[in-house]
């Protein structure tokens, strides 16, 4: 072979692979998601008016609040963590625990208020947790949570959450 038909053939093997980034397009791009609908379902200016700038933020934009800023992170009273958004019970305080991450964590969420997706925002898969109800962000759930009982961290941020004492 002469190096010309080298060189051809060495940029159409090139031009012609197919990389595995091609194949995940939600990795590259991952503010592409589907319109969900929920039950409760406001107008971002709505919403604007009904929370606070950092709630907005963190359950309309899926921010994440500064670690150890949260005033539910060392919360030991009985009750149930609600979404901030739609009132929407989420976690029982008897399944929160310390994971020293800076956020308040539960082993366990109230079954069927809470939904999941997938999330690539920082470059891996991450299970994002959302209110069943709103939508709301509420943060991630991670498989290293307290092995003697579920073995989940639900890692949630603070100011996505209202706290109601138990009676």
């Amino acid at each position: 072979m002469n190096s010309k038909t080298l060189l051809i053939a060495f940029i159409l093997l090139i031009t012609g692979c197919k990389g595995n980034s091609q194949e995940k397009e939600i990795a590259s791009n991952p503010d592409k998601k589907e319109e969900k609908t929920f039950p409760v379902s406001k107008t971002e200016e709505e919403w604007r008016k009904e929370l606070n700038d950092m709630e907005f933020y963190v359950l309309r934009k899926a921010a994440t609040e500064n670690a150890f800023s949260s005033e539910l992170l060392d919360n030991k009273e009985e009750g149930t963590y609600v979404c901030a958004g739609c009132g929407t019970p989420l976690f029982e305080s008897k399944f929160k625990f310390d994971s020293g991450t800076g956020w308040p964590s539960f082993d366990r969420e109230i079954e069927g208020n809470v939904a999941y997706d997938v999330d690539y925002k920082i470059g891996y898969k991450r299970t994002e947790e959302h209110c069943a109800t709103c939508g709301g962000h509420l943060g991630h759930v991670f498989d290293d949570g307290p092995r003697n009982t579920t073995g989940k961290r639900h890692c949630i941020n603070g100011v996505a959450l209202d706290f109601v004492a138990k009676e």
